[in-house]
This record gives structure tokens, sequence and C-alpha cells, in this order.
């Protein structure tokens, strides 16, 4: 009897641990089954979000405001005489920013008025210098044709005295004319011999002078061939150099070249500037762009013209700019900096680089919600269009 007892015992204990080993398996199983839904799930949602969603965006807060900051710089030497406006000012285009002292260049310009007219004048007295050669031409024409006569004049007496000297001559062997009239007729021979090349001189010289008096007109000629006064070479640089010299004087007043902020003011009253000098710069803040810095694996989709929200963290996540792609950098940073990176060593690590991409803004939404340069953007890529 105790025997059948201890094997129902022992039966109920199996049947017992039997129970609980299946009761235990069943729970494996729906654990491993509940493990595996959520890896599925997870698996799933983050295939659906990228997918669907991450795909379809480049995002980065690797991103900075930028604008084309306007340096306004001295283009001549002189003293400052006014400053009109200071650092945070807000401007226009045309004002007012600094004022030079004009004294030098008002006398410069006095100095290229004066020069202007005389060159005018010269240019009129080289016209008129003109005609007088001309007739000096003429008069020295007639002077050659004088001498000209006068020279066959003598010719036709040293001939004539020639003459009589021979025949003299022939005949003094004979006595019948006397030695002093033969001396007589040799000293008019020899009077006339001179007379002759004192005429061939002055010949000789009126030549020289006409030629003289034709190299002058057209020296003069040159200077005012195919021109007239206002064309006139010497007059056109006495009028560029006048108005080089409105332009010194328009310039002792510094202007505003756009609309902005004034920054960095570094010039002050009395001070003594020179050409190029940089006085301050003038922000245009309505016209600020952006430069994100995508990693290079983010930029497979990114295009030109593509739709681009932006938040700053100057007025946070409430405040949303609109943008478009407008292009991309010659570029890495690292190509373009100071020190480039030197990767043919022996301890090269790969570092996935970043390139600029620029992004414009709306210039309304500036309008309302102004952005400075430096400050950081957060910028979201619409890449499915």
């Amino acid at each position: 009897m105790a025997d059948i007892e201890t094997g129902t015992v022992r039966a109920n204990e199996d049947l017992h641990l039997a129970q609980n080993d299946a009761n235990t398996k069943s729970k494996r199983k729906r654990l491993f089954a509940a493990f595996a839904c959520g890896v599925a799930l997870i698996g799933g949602s983050a295939y659906a979000y990228e997918t669907l969603v991450a795909s379809k965006h480049a995002v980065t807060d690797n991103a900075y405001v930028g604008a084309d900051v306007a340096q306004i710089t001295s283009q001549l030497a002189a003293p400052v005489s006014a400053v009109l406006v200071q650092d945070t000012q807000q401007v226009r285009r045309g004002d007012v920013l600094v004022r030079l002292d004009g004294t030098d260049a008002k006398i410069a310009v006095a100095r290229a008025e004066a020069d202007l007219a005389r060159a005018v004048r010269k240019v009129q007295g080289l016209e008129a210098t003109d005609s007088g050669l001309g007739a000096q031409i003429s008069a020295r024409a007639a002077d050659e044709a004088r001498a000209q006569a006068d020279v066959a004049a003598a010719k036709a007496r040293f001939d004539k005295a020639r003459i009589d000297l021979q025949r003299r001559q022939g005949l003094d062997g004979s006595g019948a004319v006397s030695a002093d009239e033969v001396t007589t007729v040799r000293t008019a021979f020899d009077n006339a011999a001179a007379g002759l090349r004192a005429a061939e001189a002055v010949r000789a010289q009126a030549a020289a002078a006409r030629n003289a008096a034709i190299g002058d007109r057209d020296a003069n000629r040159a200077l005012i061939a195919n021109s007239t006064v206002d064309n006139n070479p010497e007059v056109l640089a006495a009028r560029a150099a006048l108005a080089q010299a409105k332009v010194d004087l328009e310039r002792t007043v510094i202007r505003a070249p756009i609309d902005g902020v004034v920054t960095r003011r570094q010039v002050q009253v009395g001070q003594r500037v020179q050409p190029g000098a940089a006085l301050m710069a003038v922000v245009p803040v309505q016209a600020a762009y952006v430069d994100a810095n995508f990693k290079e694996v983010e930029l497979a989709h990114v295009r030109p013209g593509q739709s681009v929200e932006l938040t700053s963290d100057l007025y946070g996540e409430n405040v949303v700019y609109h943008g478009k792609v407008a292009g991309f950098s010659g570029g890495t940073g690292a190509a373009f900096a100071l020190v480039p990176a030197q990767n043919a060593t022996g301890n090269w690590i790969k570092v996935v680089q970043r390139l600029p991409v620029r992004i414009t803004l709306d210039p309304k939404e500036l309008a309302a919600h102004p952005v400075r340069v430096g400050l950081s953007m957060n910028v979201d890529v619409d890449v499915s269009k």
C-alpha cells in the first residue's frame, strides 16, 4: 500500500514539473515573439522614417548668417572734418558718413580750370600761328626770288668784268692799254666776282629761311591737324585733369554705398586718413544670406533652387525663415584654410568634409525679423523636389 502511494506522489510531481516546463517554454516563446515584434516595429519605423521623411530632407545646424559687407575707405589723403554716424546706426544708400577737409581739393580744381583755359588759348594761338606762318612762307619765297634776281644781275656783271679783263689782258703786251687801265679792269672783275658770291649767299639764305618757315608751319600744323579746339589732345588732357580734380573734390564727402547698419567705425574727427584706409563697414542686413556647411555625404540630392526652411537661435523655432538654395562653394572649408590639411602622411585618418551651401533668404521675412552676420541658423533643405 505504501508503494502505491509513493508512486502516485511521484507521478503527480512529474506531471507538475512537466506543466511548469510547458508554461516556461510558452512564456519564452511569447517574450521572443514580443521582442521580435518590437525589433521589427522599430526597424520598420526607422525604415519608414528614413524613406518617407529623412531621405527627403538635408538638415544641419552648422550654418551661419553672412552678408556682402561694404568696406568704407577713403580715396584721398586728407584730414577728417566730420563723422556723421555711429556704430549700430541704420543708414540708407547715399547718406553722408564722413566729410574730409576739401581745401586742397578746391585748390586743385581751380588749378585745373586755369590749365584748361591755358590749353584752349594755346590751341587757339596755334591756329592763328598757322596763318601767320603761311604769310611768312610767302614773304620768304619773295625774298628768295629777289635774291635769285640779284644773283642773275651779279652774274651778268661778273661776265662783263671777266670779258673786259680778258680783252685788256690781250692788249697789254701791244701797248694799246695802260697798266693802270688793266689794274682797274682787274679790280672791277674781282669786285664782280665778290658780288656774285655775295648774291649767291643771300639767295641760299633766302632759300633756307623759306624752308625754315615751311618747317615751322608743318610743325605747327602737326599740333592742330585733324582737330579743333574742343578735341585737341592738349585740351582733352587738361579737361580730363579738371574732371579728376572735381571727382577728388566730390570724394571729400564719403557716402554710404548701400543700405545697412554701420559697424566697426574706426575714424575720428581730426584724423588724417590715407587712400585705402578702412574707416568703417556697412552691413546690408536686409540682403543677408546663410552659408550652411553640409557633410559631403548629405549633398547627393541637394540642388540649386530647392526650398529651405530655417530657424534662428535668436528667435527660436517659432520664427521660420524660407529660402532657396543658391549654389555651392567651389571648395570645402579645409581646402581654403590658411594651413590646408596635409594628408600625404603615414598616420592619415579620413575626416568627413563639409561643403558650404549658399542659401538666400526672403527679404520680407528679414525685414520682419532682422538677423546679424555670424548668427547661428538651423537649416532644413527639402530635397524631394
